[in-house]
């Protein structure tokens, strides 16, 4: 049996593909970039076969900008570096070519088969598991190893086709995230994929397909296995690109949040019979804002409302135990980023700030004297006031001190004054006692 027809046989899609001629679609060469067509160019006139692939096309077809381009090619790693100086190439598992041109970075894979059918290759599946692959083949077997319909669409620059072997075409005007093959062995294979299928349909506003969505219930305990580092990548696509609501409550409806974040996900249970989690959404909302807006944005701000529930719990508690306020903030955060890590790892540069987030919180109480001062010369005053601002909105802090706080930052030199006078004003004044021997 050709390797071909085996594939066919076991993922349940057309054995030849539906080529899409030019004039069925709408993608351009104008709308791509120029340093990937250089590549493709290149791989072309070298006599390699040379396919831009995955969500550049999928982007193309549904009339949107793609963010990066990657390529496929029959060329080998090595024989891609060979053709261009500006190539680098990384990863282990996933032998890949990057070409550099400045900041942009083409990425071209060589074709992938599956591994049963080159046993004498560089691949390795352990307990269902995909932990290598690097088994080399053709368009027909690299298809098959590619996620989604919609991610394994092919435009070919020799004649600018669409080569669609599994109804990728048909999905994207359907509107529908369908998994290639049998679901429960492609989570199985990799179960990040049932984050990616949450992230790619909130992003495409696609539904996802039944026997698709179906598995996930059964396999999510899977992504109990995968690497906290991984873990941290998938976390920030989610959650960092244009629609972190929409991905928050998806990824609640599969079950799959407190996977992530199993230190929220309780304190999210409890709150849905209470008030809501307000602050949470509403810097979920903030983020997706700021991106439409082209603003930059920072992992460390949204960790910072991710784990805030769980440190005010855990504060509480140290204070309870008769623990200094300040300290115990600080061991609250020190005990949540040390659990949190262990399943998703967030880098240092990031909780570091978060952690000044949270503990600049109640020095926002101390509006006089040198507190106040520091407070306003912190580096993370701004992340940290844009903070209080959510816990106000949210019900937990004082609108007085926000509104004050506001102010001041508005106010000229001798307002300023004034206001620090009203303070003043409104302390309580100290009484003195004898001093007892």
């Amino acid at each position: 049996m050709s390797e071909t027809r085996h594939f066919a046989r076991v993922f349940p899609f057309r054995a030849k593909p539906r080529i899409v001629p030019r004039s069925e679609h709408i993608i351009s060469r104008a709308s791509i970039s120029d340093n990937a067509l250089k590549v493709l160019y290149r791989l072309k006139n070298a006599g390699y076969k040379a396919f831009l692939v995955g969500g550049s096309v999928r982007d193309l077809l549904l009339g949107r900008e793609p963010k990066d381009f990657d390529i496929a090619t029959d060329a080998l790693p090595e024989q891609v570096r060979e053709m261009f100086r500006n190539c680098r190439l990384i990863g282990r598992r996933f032998r890949l070519a990057h070409v550099h041109f400045g900041r942009e970075i083409v990425e071209v894979a060589t074709f992938r088969a599956h591994h049963d059918a080159k046993p004498d290759g560089d691949g390795l599946i352990k307990d269902g598991r995909i932990v290598r692959d690097n088994v080399y083949g053709d368009i027909d077997d690299d298809v098959w190893r590619r996620d989604f319909t919609i991610n394994a669409l092919y435009y070919n620059i020799e004649d600018f086709t669409v080569v669609d072997y599994v109804g990728g075409v048909e999905d994207i005007r359907a509107g529908c995230l369908r998994l290639i093959g049998d679901p429960e062995s492609r989570y199985l294979e990799d179960p990040v994929r049932m984050l990616r299928a949450v992230r790619f349909a909130v992003k495409l506003g696609f539904n996802i397909h039944p026997a698709t969505a179906e598995p996930i219930s059964k396999f999510q305990h899977l992504l109990n296995e995968i690497s906290s580092a991984r873990l941290f990548e998938e976390t920030l696509k989610l959650f960092m690109g244009g629609s972190a609501v929409q991905s928050f409550e998806q990824l609640r409806h599969f079950n799959l949040f407190g996977l992530l974040f199993p230190q929220t996900e309780p304190c999210l249970q409890e709150q849905e019979h209470g008030f809501p989690h307000m602050l949470l959404v509403r810097a979920l909302e903030s983020t997706d804002q700021r991106i439409a807006e082209a603003k930059p944005v920072t992992p460390a701000f949204l960790f910072a409302a991710l784990l805030w529930d769980p440190v005010r719990r855990q504060w509480q508690e140290f204070c309870a135990r008769g623990v200094n306020s300040d300290e115990a903030l600080v061991l609250a955060a020190d005990a949540v980023i040390s659990r949190q890590i262990a399943r998703v790892s967030i880098p240092r540069r990031f909780t570091r700030i978060t952690r000044e987030i949270w503990t600049l919180q109640p020095r926002f109480a101390n509006r006089l004297g040198k507190r106040r001062a520091r407070l306003l010369a912190h580096p993370r005053f701004r992340a940290a006031y844009d903070f209080l601002l959510l816990r106000t909105q949210a019900g937990e802090a004082s609108e007085e001190l926000s509104d004050w706080w506001t102010g001041f930052q508005q106010a000229p030199s001798k307002q300023r004054d004034q206001m620090l006078a009203a303070l003043n004003e409104q302390r309580p004044a100290r009484t003195r006692g004898r001093r007892m021997r």
